[in-house]
């Protein structure tokens, strides 16, 4: 039976992983700080879908968090979804810079760290897959919270590129809005979102999954956004951060 890790397991769009895999069948490795709320979560899906499931409690903002995930990688899993992250509270030089530093290590060094720890033992048997979950936010000028995961993007990408053809696939999620508990535990205003550009967890899961099985190299969810990134490519870097910012990226302060 495949076995699946995935950080940032118990909120969002890492929970909404873990269901869809148990459900598929997939024993399971959660990954989060919160250990109360991981043994809640586990407990769940060992009830509702019979697969095994393991907790990993884990900050991925300290060294020892992300050693802590290498290590169970590199014993082998058959699938990676580095999810684990945070949304920006105001502007850059308004806000604290360990906070910025803190992004930094979630969003990059983790996934740099993890993906290669598990790319290891994936390539030996030739076989398995990493989703390195980024944004729409990638491809706009949105602070360090869209750097970073313009660096996410890239760096998928790249490795993408120097395992092909060997059975292992590497692949970016770039969801935009998502009906989940992210913006409020990030303190972001959505009120002013319209309602077209709100993704469905569930359908965004199964496309990614199912992008992840094509071969993708960036799976970008829902049409809307996939216009957005494609106006993003031709209109001046002025214009497209003030599309950006009507799009709905404002922060509560």
């Amino acid at each position: 039976m495949p076995t699946a890790l995935v950080t940032g397991a118990t909120a969002g769009i890492g929970a909404e992983f873990t269901r869809h895999l148990a459900g598929d069948g997939c024993d399971l490795v959660l990954v989060a700080r919160d250990e109360e709320r991981l043994a809640r979560t586990a407990a769940a899906l060992r009830t509702d879908h019979g697969v095994a499931v393991e907790v990993l409690v884990a900050d991925l903002a300290t060294d020892d968090g992300i050693a802590a995930v290498e290590r169970r990688v590199a014993q082998g899993v058959d699938l990676v979804v580095n999810n684990a992250g945070f949304g920006q509270r105001g502007d850059f030089l308004t806000s604290d810079v360990a906070e910025e530093l803190a992004m930094l290590k979630v969003h990059c060094e983790a996934v740099l760290r993890i993906t290669r720890a598990a790319l290891g033992p994936m390539l030996e048997r030739g076989s398995g897959g990493v989703i390195n979950v980024a944004s729409v936010a990638a491809f706009f000028s949105r602070g360090t919270y869209s750097a970073s995961k313009g660096w996410v993007v890239t760096f998928s990408d790249s490795v993408r590129q120097q395992i092909n053809g060997s059975g292992v696939h590497v692949m970016a999620l770039c969801p935009g809005w998502v009906r989940t508990e992210f913006h409020q535990r990030s303190g972001m205003d959505t009120a002013g979102i319209p309602g077209f550009l709100w993704l469905d967890a569930t359908r965004l899961v199964t496309g990614a999954l199912r992008d992840l099985r094509r071969g993708v190299a960036v799976s970008v969810p829902g049409l809307p956004y996939r216009i957005l990134i494609g106006l993003g490519r031709v209109l001046p870097r002025r214009a497209t951060t003030r599309l950006a910012a009507r799009a709905g990226s404002r922060h509560a302060h």
